[in-house]
């Protein structure tokens, strides 16, 4: 028998399902307290907002960082040049980008703790009706 020919016929599984849990991974049945929560506009919003905000984080931080490697790739002699007796244009810059990545995480995690707090703590009043 090959290594890609099976032995029989598939074994079936005897797993029983974890209990508040519908159908399996095999035979999904739709939850309608999840189709609830998924087509609740408070819920739209919340989820609408963090991903644009979350994609605008990420591009800057694609700007920042790919400008960085450009900058390594095509003006080395700029980051070469001395702007202390034994700092680099380039370290500094170096950790301009990493710095950058703190900032824009503590944007993030502000918002987080404001303006998306806020839309799960009205999302979770009105499911509670």
């Amino acid at each position: 028998m090959s290594a890609t020919q099976s032995a029989g016929p598939p074994a079936t599984s005897h797993v029983q399902p974890l209990p508040g849990v519908v159908g399996t991974l095999d035979n999904p049945v739709a939850d309608p307290r999840l189709d609830r929560v998924s087509q609740n506009p408070i819920f739209q919003t919340l989820v609408r907002e963090r991903n644009r905000y979350a994609l605008v984080l990420t591009i800057a931080m694609l700007v920042v960082f790919l400008g960085f490697i450009g900058l390594i790739a095509f003006d080395r002699s700029l980051l070469a040049t001395k702007v202390a007796s034994t700092t680099s244009l380039g370290l500094v810059l170096g950790i301009g980008v990493i710095l950058a990545a703190f900032v824009f995480t503590g944007i993030y995690v502000a918002r987080a703790n404001t303006r998306f707090d806020a839309l799960a703590a009205e999302l979770t009043r009105s499911l509670a009706r």
